[in-house]
């Protein structure tokens, strides 16, 4: 007697791969594909429908995560964050990546806090990102490296996030900012920029938008050209020059700060 065929197995395997796509957890992504040949081609064509993968709160190192990437060929959001869990990605994963199919039209990529990567893994996966709009790599070491490499490859780039990246430098910021000429934010809180650096940003592009506020950095412009007015108009004695310029100095700085406490507290 021949054993009667399984309802689920009557499934036709586009229906399966709907159904698989609801599945968020990738261990039983993995368990699902192991059950038949069916189930494991309905897994795969499930990853080829998604438009998003988010590995962030997932213990993933370089092979799983690559492996996943090379099968989403229509992915346009990729978030390997590193979480709690601890996502182990390291130069050799972004070199994986860069070589999958969707790279190419990959919109929008998250590598927020992933220490392990450096500058030869990020310039391997930029360099082929040539729609990329938004970019998170804050958290890393990466340098100006990386951003020469951005500036070159990434000419739709909208925004992104350099939050604490204390290697990069406004060499490197300068070249982001003169060859991404579609850049409207860019966030730098934690680095090691001098303020005079944003104003240039801004005369290269007087739309973009800065964290620390670009309004502040205008307002600190402001007050240092009244400052040159008002010490070029007026005979002062020299100690007098010098202080009023140390009080404007001093009133710039704490407004700058008290701007940068409120966002990292909101």
């Amino acid at each position: 007697m021949e054993k009667e065929e399984a309802e689920i197995d009557r499934l036709p395997i586009h229906l399966l791969a709907y159904i698989f796509g609801l599945i968020t957890s990738f261990t039983d992504l993995a368990q699902a594909s192991s059950v038949c040949r069916k189930w494991t081609e309905g897994v795969k064509q499930s990853l080829a429908l998604r438009n998003s993968l988010c590995f962030a709160g997932w213990k993933m190192d370089d092979d799983s995560t690559a492996r996943l990437v090379h099968l989403a060929y229509n992915l346009k959001e990729l978030d390997i964050s590193r979480s709690r869990w601890g996502c182990q990605i390291t130069d050799n994963g972004l070199y994986q990546i860069s070589l999958t199919n969707c790279i190419g039209n990959l919109t929008s990529i998250s590598l927020w806090g992933m220490a392990m990567i450096t500058d030869r893994g990020v310039v391997k996966l930029i360099s082929r990102a040539s729609s990329l709009q938004h970019l998170n790599i804050g958290g890393t070491f990466i340098t100006d490296e990386s951003l020469f490499a951005i500036a070159d490859s990434c000419p739709h780039l909208k925004t992104v996030v350099l939050w604490g990246c204390r290697h990069v430098t406004e060499i490197g910021l300068r070249s982001l900012v003169n060859k991404c000429r579609k850049l409207e934010s860019i966030n730098v809180w934690g680095t090691r920029i001098p303020v005079d650096c944003f104003v240039d940003l801004l005369n290269i592009s007087p739309a973009l938008q800065i964290k620390p506020s670009s309004g502040t950095i205008k307002r600190w412009k402001c007050c240092c050209i009244a400052c040159c007015l008002i010490c070029s108009t007026f005979c002062m004695p020299q100690f007098l020059l010098l202080l009023h310029g140390i009080i404007i100095s001093a009133l710039c700085f704490c407004s700058l700060s008290r701007t940068v406490n409120r966002a990292l507290y909101q």
